[in-house]
Formats: C-alpha cells, structure tokens, sequence
C-alpha cells in the first residue's frame, strides 16, 4: 500500500511536468508564428509600398517626358527666332496664306480709299451705277496683283524680315523685356505697315492712275517700321488713318500674362526637366519589385500623356481659329498653326509609338494566359520555319556553284544587305515602312547564315563515311 501510494504521488507528482511542457511549446509556437506574420506582414507592406512609389515616379517620369519634349520645341522653334523664321518663311507659297494676306491687305487700303465714291465723283451721273461693280471689278484686281507680288522673292524676303522683327519683339515681350512691341490697354498689336507700304509701292507701279497722284513713300526691306511711316502713308494717301491701321491684335493681356508665366517657368525648369526624366526612370526601376510591370505603366502613362497633349493642341487651335472671321482668313490660320505644329506634332507621334511598343513588349514577355500562348505558337512557328529552310537549303547540290559561292562571300552578303536596307529607309521613312525593312533584313540574313552554314559543314552522316573510308583507301 505504501509503494502504491508512493508511485501514485509520484505520478500525480510527475503529471503536471509534461503539461507544462506542452504549454511552453505552444506558446513558442505562437510567439514564431506572430513573429513570421509580422515579418509577412512588414514584407508585404514594404511591397505595396515600393509598388505605389515605382507607379508614381514612373508616372512623373512619362508627364517629366512629355513636358520636356513641349519645352524643347519651345526652346528650339517658338522661342528660337531663326528657326521660327526657317519654319514660317515658306508660309506664303502656301495658296492659301497667299490669298489670306493678299485679301487682308487689299481690305486694309480700299477701306481707307474708297474706290467706290472715288469712282461716282468721276464718273458722269447717268453713268454712276456702274460704280459699284467697277469697284468690285478693281478690288479684285488689286487682290490678284498683291497676291502675284506675294510670290515675288522682294515681298518673300520682307514677309522674313517681318516674322524675324515681329518673333524677336514677341519673345522679348513674352520674357518681360519688351520695348519694341506696342502694349495698349488690354492688347498687344503686331504693326504690318512696312507690308502694307510695299504693297502701296507696287500698286502704283501697276496702276498709276489708282491714287490720282504720287506717293512716294520710301521702300522697306528690313521688317523694321521707319519713324513716321504712319503719318507717311496717311500723307500720301490724303486720307486719316485710324490708329491701328495695319495693326493685328496678337493677344490679350490676361492670355499674355498666363502665357509670360508658362514660358518663364519652362526656360527655368527645361535643364531640370531633362535631367530628372533619366534619374527618376532609374530610381522607379530600382524601387519596384517588378520592373517588367513599371515599364509597362511607362508605356502606358506615355500613351495617355501624348494623348493629352493633343488634346490641348486641338482645345488651343479651336481657341485661336473661334476668334479669326470664317472665310480665307481661318483657312489661312489653321495651315499656318498646322505648319507651326509640325515638329512638335512629329515628336508627340514618335513618344506615342515609343509608348505603345514599349508596353505591348512589356505585355508580351509577361506571365498572363495570353501572352504565354503567343509566345508559345511563335516559338512553335519559328521552329517549324527553321525546319522547312534547312530542309529546302538541303535540296540544293552540295558541290553547287551556287552554294560554294554563297559560302565564300557571306560576310559581303550580308553587309550588303545591312547597306541596301539603310538606303531604303532613308528614302522611306514611315513606321510601317521601317517595320517592313527590319522584318525583310532579319529574313534576309537569316536566309544567308542557313546557306553558309549548311554548305561549310557535311550532312548527317557524311562525315561518318568519309571517316570510315579512310581506312579502307589505307
């Protein structure tokens, strides 16, 4: 009885050590497990984390672009007043700027002569009906001889001489250093009396009974407006002018000072804007976790930004064109903003390809059901092409002249190819084109590689034979 009760203490003594054990463990085990969790958890936050930063700064890195890319042609062609005279100066061989700025400058002189009345006061009375279409008869007849005058190299040489003075004034007013454009009340004006001047000259060369008299106003080259050429011409004239004869209102003053901002803070910020782009694509790869997917969002943010900034190039246009008269002189205005926007519409177009080829390759090396099917039957497709080129490179006779040839020229084969597929890009130079060449080079020198390569080396199993009829020839 007492070894019975010895043994029972003793287990009732011993039965709690394992318990506790047990409880120790579990207890461990909760603590790793609360430990891993918080460490997945950590993992995953710092995660999101670096995906939300790379997202953001691949995104500033497409505006970043698409800024800069505005800010360079700004800097280069509006605000560049020999590029901007190169890009404009062919404005007038255009027809219809032509007949835009010979229609404008034959209002501007007959509303101030007033053919019309001229011709009733010399007209008998009986005879003063055919005044009117005498008139009209006469305007047009002005209007044609100033648009033949247009085309002349002397009125060429001065519509250059006119943007070159007008841009250099217009870019000093929009940096705030402005003292030879006119700023009256809520308007800034762009004086064309040095055109309307030479006009003068070469109607009364033209007609001389026109004017009823001499004008001698003085002849303009320089683009420049002479002291006093207002009151010449109202002189020679014999009528008073208004004062803003001749006169194109360029911008209002609140459009002006938003536009004086904007350029100001694109000159300041277009070195910074050229740096961060490069700097930020590098810290956007090297803080995201996967740098396939923020390459995508590049191409992607790329497509939206080029989309926008044509958006605003159209809202922009529409803007100007809302506030020129229908007719001849919107026509005009849409070719010349058109032929102003070029360079900078062909870059837009170049980013926007950049964009859409950038993320429909980031697509495709991805791991989605649809991009490993494509990469799949291309793989397969490719294979099969090869298949059927060593086969058809194996019909040809091995001893050929043909392949021998082909063998002993491939390095010239091949750089030929690379130089005949330069030469036609040059002379053809859209994407599809360009897309084409590169497809036909590739087919090309992977034709002529087959062909070398195939006739340098015996088929299967001639090497075996000629091994094995060497001894026998022993």
């Amino acid at each position: 009885m007492a070894h019975e009760e010895t043994a029972d203490g003793g287990t009732a003594a011993g039965g709690p050590e394992p318990v506790g054990e047990l409880e120790r463990l579990r207890a461990e085990v909760r603590e790793l497990r609360d430990r891993a969790g918080t460490r997945q958890r950590r993992r995953a936050r710092l995660l999101a984390l670096r995906r939300f930063v790379a997202a953001v700064v691949i995104a500033l890195v497409a505006v970043f672009t698409v800024t800069s890319v505005v800010g360079v042609w700004g800097a280069r062609t509006a605000l560049n007043t020999d590029r901007w005279v190169a890009t404009v100066g062919a404005l007038p061989e255009d027809p219809v700027v032509d007949a835009a700025v010979a229609a404008y400058l034959t209002d501007q002189i007959f509303d101030q002569l007033d053919i019309e009345e001229r011709l009733k006061d010399a007209l008998p009375p009986r005879a003063s009906f055919i005044a009117a279409p005498a008139t009209k008869a006469v305007h047009d007849y002005v209007r044609d001889s100033i648009a033949k005058l247009l085309k002349t190299e002397q009125f060429q040489d001065l519509w250059r001489a006119a943007n070159r003075f007008a841009h250099a004034r217009m870019v000093a007013v929009l940096e705030q250093r402005s003292q030879g454009v006119r700023v009256q009340g809520d308007t800034v004006t762009l004086n064309l009396l040095p055109l309307v001047n030479n006009a003068l000259n070469a109607l009364e060369d033209r007609l001389p009974t026109l004017f009823g008299k001499q004008l001698n106003l003085p002849t303009v080259s320089s683009g420049a407006i002479p002291p006093g050429l207002h009151d010449r011409i109202e002189k020679a004239l014999g009528v008073s002018l208004p004062a803003d004869f001749a006169q194109i209102k360029l911008y209002d003053r609140h459009t002006l000072g938003q536009l004086q901002q904007a350029v100001l803070l694109v000159k300041r910020g277009l070195v910074g804007l050229l740096i961060a782009v490069p700097l930020l694509l590098g810290l956007a790869l090297w803080v995201s976790p996967n740098r396939r997917r923020t390459l995508l969002q590049l191409g992607l943010w790329l497509v939206v930004g080029v989309t926008a900034l044509s958006a605003v190039l159209r809202a922009v246009r529409d803007q100007i064109l809302g506030q020129v008269p229908a007719g001849v002189y919107r026509g005009a205005t849409r070719n010349a903003l058109w032929t102003v926007f070029t360079t900078l519409r062909e870059r837009g177009d170049q980013l926007l390809w950049l964009g859409i080829v950038l993320a429909l390759l980031m697509y495709l090396v991805g791991p989605g059901r649809l991009p490993v099917g494509l990469r799949h039957y291309t793989s397969r497709g490719a294979k099969a092409t090869g298949r059927f080129a060593v086969r058809a490179g194996r019909r040809v006779p091995k001893g050929s002249e043909l392949r021998a040839w082909t063998r002993a020229h491939a390095d010239t084969l091949r750089v030929a190819g690379v130089v005949v597929a330069a030469l036609v890009a040059l002379l053809l130079s859209s994407w599809t084109s360009l897309l084409v060449i590169a497809v036909a080079l590739a087919a090309y020198e992977a034709a002529v590689t087959l062909a070398a390569r195939d006739g340098s080396s015996p088929g299967p199993g001639e090497a075996g034979s000629e091994a094995g009829a060497q001894p026998g020839a022993g």
